[in-house]
């Protein structure tokens, strides 16, 4: 894992930049990104455009599956090879194909995608991607392996974030209002230097590669905190792992005032807040191997 991942809410999966260990924080952010936002995942999966339902799908950086049980109830007759740098990620993801009774249809590979030579994995008609690309440091390169991965007329599918999700209200918290805008901000100079494609436009670098895009769209996303009690953990672990990268750049008002939030034992926690919603967008790109 680089050190841009130690620190960053990492949505949708891991890709592999040497990770050898699991990390509890990323797990549960996985989980919950995949809970809170289920809904818009499903949504993305029926938008796909394409031309025939597919038979062989490979879910790239895969994390603990929320694309992959998403890709897998949409197409009740699909096989998915789940692929990720993280044992542990992928031993969650089988455990859950266990307990939803789809251990069948589902294959996991741990691989590093950001080498060369990436294992057999087949020929599907679907490559689905969801921010797991921005965290190649080739990815000109990782976009013709999938090109040559693909069935002939095959979609690839990238979903990517349009940075992290915001929780509160912009004049919370009381005292130092805006703080969590400021936290992104000082985290966003952090992760120009590490994750350099974060908020990269695709479209230009899918054609570069050989595909032809078939469409693209942006889903705005505004969910609010009554909706789930998991959007409180959702916050409280997202801005957690935001404070790693944000704290050299912070005031120290405004990193007492987020540690403020982030304590559990405290009044104050962002746990016990009840003006949360989750705010983000997502952008996804089809493109097709013609």
């Amino acid at each position: 894992m680089t050190p841009a991942h130690e620190h960053t809410p990492h949505h949708g999966g891991s890709h592999g930049h040497h990770q050898e260990h699991d990390d509890s924080g990323q797990t549960e952010i996985l989980d919950l990104d995949a809970e809170v936002l289920a809904e818009h995942i499903a949504s993305i999966t029926t938008w796909l455009p394409l031309k025939v339902e597919p038979r062989q799908i490979v879910d790239l950086g895969c994390g603990t599956g929320a694309g992959t049980f998403a890709l897998l109830e949409r197409f009740p007759e699909v096989h998915v090879t789940a692929v990720d740098a993280s044992a542990g990620h992928l031993q969650l993801l089988r455990e859950k194909a266990c307990a939803r009774g789809v251990s069948d249809r589902v294959r996991t590979v741990q691989a590093d995608l950001d080498t060369s030579h990436w294992p057999d994995l087949g020929t599907p008609d679907l490559v689905w991607a969801s921010a797991s690309m921005h965290h190649m440091a080739h990815p000109d390169r990782a976009l013709r392996s999938v090109h040559e991965l693909l069935a002939p007329g095959g979609l690839f599918a990238v979903v990517e974030l349009d940075g992290f999700p915001r929780f509160l209200p912009a004049d919370a918290p009381e005292g130092r209002p805006g703080l969590e805008e400021r936290a992104h901000r000082a985290a966003d100079s952090f992760h120009a230097e590490h994750v350099p494609y974060r908020g990269a436009d695709w479209g230009p670098m899918l054609a570069a590669a050989g595909f032809t895009l078939k469409d693209e769209r942006t889903i705005t996303v505004n969910i609010e905190g009554n909706r789930s009690e998991a959007i409180g953990r959702y916050a409280h672990r997202s801005l957690q792992r935001i404070r790693g990268a944000a704290a050299p750049a912070l005031s120290p008002e405004d990193l007492a005032a987020l540690d403020e939030l982030l304590d559990v034992d405290s009044p104050h926690s962002i746990l016990h807040r009840d003006d949360l919603a989750v705010r983000t967008e997502r952008t996804v790109w089809a493109a097709r191997r013609t």
